[in-house]
């Protein structure tokens, strides 16, 4: 069961970095397209703004995963 769980902490782990990567690229593109386009007033969301905000929640949600997955496997450890 130990393994299993291991296996997929660092799937988790992976999909961390991978969502955080992708936000990181979304919220740079977006950025240099407003200063480009002239629309940094705030005048309302933009689609980058938006994904880029959606892919922060996925990577608070999997990391929430990740240290779930953690903590059984340190009350698991502690148990045996």
């Amino acid at each position: 069961m130990s393994t299993f769980l291991t296996i997929l902490l660092i799937a988790s782990m992976i999909a961390v970095v991978v969502v955080l990567v992708r936000g990181l690229i979304v919220f740079l593109l977006g950025a240099s397209q407003d200063v480009r386009e002239g629309t940094t007033s705030g005048d309302g969301l933009l689609a980058s703004a938006t994904k880029s905000n959606k892919l922060m929640q996925y990577r608070v949600m999997l990391q929430a995963v990740a240290i779930f997955i953690v903590v059984l496997l340190l009350w698991m450890a502690g148990k045996s």
